[in-house]
């Protein structure tokens, strides 16, 4: 049995994972995390969640909380995540990071510190936007440069990255496929006479509204015919269920930094 931690027990995110626990087989919740001011402290999560499982009391210690724990699953901020990331490689236990708005900074901490530790980090945990990564970089290779390449990601009103790191992961594997650097091809906005659309950019265009889980567009538009593969998130139970699968993997891998293309075996 995988003994589990969450942090942000408290957010939309970390309420659904512990909902997810406990629909799912061979995992337990063993722990629950907050910041110190969260209305919420010292309460069973249980009783906060209106769910059966009672005994586990929301702390602010992520090292206690592990110390009868596997693995940790972080939905909190970047550099809350950074942190609980080299507590879980300090105390050997695995770590899953669903956590966006990393910073190319940030990001390359994050591939340091995993090299000592277990950790699957992926912006988007979803199985479908997973097999969509996938698929993108196959069609991207087939079509090549022939086709004008825009992404269009719409979500809540309450997010507060953007473009989203799905939207960003899309183009960065759409990118890397055709050849391109997205730091030079990447176009966020457009306003006014800005000319012609250049052969090589690759658009990135976000949308916010209401209570959008999250839906992605990617278009590849040529002469006479486009292409669109969308995926629409109906609620956040797809992004912890796909947080809960990476859990129970990551926990029997050796050291290293994965994201859930290992988890799910699509690894080229």
């Amino acid at each position: 049995m995988v003994k589990a931690v969450v942090t942000g027990a408290g957010g939309k995110m970390g309420g659904r994972i512990i909902n997810m626990i406990q629909a799912v087989e061979g995992i337990e919740l063993a722990g629950a995390v907050e910041r110190k001011d969260h209305p919420w402290q010292g309460r069973d999560i249980g009783e906060c969640l209106g769910l059966a499982i009672r005994g586990v009391r929301i702390g602010d210690d992520l090292a206690a909380a592990l110390a009868g724990a596997d693995v940790v699953i972080d939905f909190t901020h970047h550099e809350a995540s950074l942190r609980h990331l080299e507590t879980a490689r300090d105390l050997g236990k695995a770590i899953v990071i669903g956590t966006t708005g990393f910073p190319a900074a940030g990001m390359e901490k994050a591939r340091e510190i995993a090299k000592d530790a277990r950790c699957v980090l992926a912006p988007n945990m979803s199985v479908g936007v997973n097999v969509l990564f996938k698929v993108l970089d196959l069609v991207a290779g087939i079509l090549g440069d022939d086709y004008d390449v825009e992404i269009v990601e719409s979500h809540h009103n309450l997010k507060k990255d953007a473009p989203s790191g799905t939207a960003m992961k899309m183009a960065q594997i759409i990118a890397a496929r055709l050849g391109r650097d997205l730091d030079q091809v990447g176009v966020y906005e457009r306003k006014g006479m800005i000319g012609e659309r250049t052969k090589k950019e690759i658009g990135i265009q976000t949308l916010r509204g209401g209570d959008i889980v999250g839906e992605h567009t990617v278009m590849f538009v040529t002469g006479g015919e486009r292409l669109e593969l969308i995926h629409r998130a109906h609620s956040r139970d797809n992004f912890a269920r796909g947080a809960v699968r990476a859990a129970k993997w990551i926990v029997a891998q050796p050291k290293g930094f994965y994201d859930m293309q290992d988890v799910l075996g699509l690894r080229s």
